[in-house]
């Protein structure tokens, strides 16, 4: 069964699992316990950390273990603006919490800006460039001295369009901003470090790079304005308490830094992959497919969708049914983000890159990750000229 789904969430490593399996047995110290089971833990812990730190080029008191990507994400937002706005003024009008953000990230980024406006904060949401990509040209126009943030994910994760994230972490701090970016789907395809990016806030998550799900982290650059977000406990030096989850942070680290050693060769691996599925998919259906992925994307991901045509004798075909119909021919994709399944709704992604909402609702992601196989994607790509048949589409 082609498995091309990788964006959404990608298989356990092994070495990630061994790495894990002492902490889910014999080592089940409390990392903040004093006596041997918990120093023992502690050190796991500090040691994952530092691994991290290791890929991103950070110090290790700069990273922050997270439940994922979305609580990074949403730590990050809120940690700078939040935090800074109680701390120097104690009220939401702070001089300093302005976000500027895009209507291409992902809506853990998405949502948490809508809160941060409803609660009073100045946001500005900015569309993209016809490729999906958001300029630091149009950051600048967008800065106030009221903002505090600038918040621009590396990869998009529905198109694979790669933000000019260094560009734009210029820009931001000309004018006096942080910048945050959500790497996600950047881990183990594109370089982390985050001096040459420029950044001051970046999110990862453990899941995306063949480590367990529930656990990320955030990069937090010492000296930024930053707060917790939530009382109870004191671990990670204060900025997000909770009993640390020693074994899911011991087999993130050991996928990360696994992913990143391999990065170079697999990048352009899945690189050739994606485009042979590119090229056989726009032999098959020509003008009758839309490629959302733009070209300088992240190589692991092709988005197509399919307008409707009723010339040809079809109208708008149903995605869902697209989908469904290429699971049941032992193919699994996506129609873009995993944490919005079940919506009803086109992606905003792709409504913010202009397409119509019948195209964009007709919408396959592939999203190609290790073990993917040149076999897998020429299945892929014979099931769904037999699924668009199906439903009265060319081919």
């Amino acid at each position: 069964m082609p498995y091309l789904d990788h964006a959404a969430t990608t298989p356990l490593r092994a070495e990630a699992l061994d790495a894990m399996l002492p902490y889910l047995r014999e080592h089940h110290g409390n990392p903040s316990s004093l006596h041997g089971a918990g120093r023992r833990a502690r050190v796991a812990v500090e040691k994952a950390r530092a691994r991290v730190a290791g890929v991103l080029g950070c110090e290790p008191g700069e990273v922050v273990f997270t439940s994922g990507g979305t609580e990074a994400d949403n730590l990050a937002l809120r940690g700078v603006l939040t935090g800074a706005a109680l701390r120097e003024t104690g009220r939401a009008a702070n001089r300093r919490g302005g976000l500027v953000t895009s209507a291409t990230e992902h809506e853990a980024v998405l949502r948490t800006a809508e809160a941060l406006a409803a609660e009073g904060y100045p946001v500005t949401v900015l569309p993209p460039d016809g490729a999906g990509r958001l300029t630091a040209e149009a950051v600048a126009d967008a800065l106030t001295e009221q903002t505090g943030l600038v918040s621009a994910m590396l990869v998009n994760n529905e198109t694979g369009a790669v933000n000019p994230v260094a560009d734009i972490a210029r820009v931001a701090e000309r004018g006096g901003a942080a910048t945050h970016t959500d790497a996600v789907q950047a881990a183990g395809l594109l370089p982390l470090d985050v001096d040459a990016l420029g950044v001051d806030l970046l999110s990862l998550s453990g899941h995306k790079v063949g480590g367990p799900k529930g656990v990320g982290a955030l990069y937090v650059r010492a000296g930024t304005s930053f707060g917790a977000v939530q009382t109870g406990g004191a671990q990670e030096r204060g900025r997000r308490g909770g009993t640390e989850n020693v074994a899911a942070m011991v087999g993130f680290a050991e996928a990360l830094a696994l992913a990143d050693a391999e990065r170079v060769d697999h990048a352009v691996g899945v690189g050739a992959l994606r485009d042979r599925l590119r090229a056989r998919v726009v032999a098959v259906f020509g003008d009758g497919v839309v490629v959302n992925t733009p070209s300088g994307a992240a190589p692991h991901v092709l988005s197509v969708s399919f307008p409707p045509r009723p010339g040809a004798g079809r109208g708008a075909l149903d995605g869902e049914m697209l989908l469904t119909a290429l699971d049941l021919e032992g193919v699994a994709a996506s129609a873009g983000s995993a944490c919005t399944s079940g919506a009803l709704e086109p992606s905003h992604v792709l409504l913010a890159q202009g397409l119509d909402r019948a195209t964009a609702a007709a919408t396959v992601r592939f999203s190609l990750g290790r073990g993917t196989t040149e076999a897998d994607v020429d299945a892929a790509a014979a099931a769904l000229v037999r699924v668009v048949a199906r439903q009265g589409g060319a081919g």
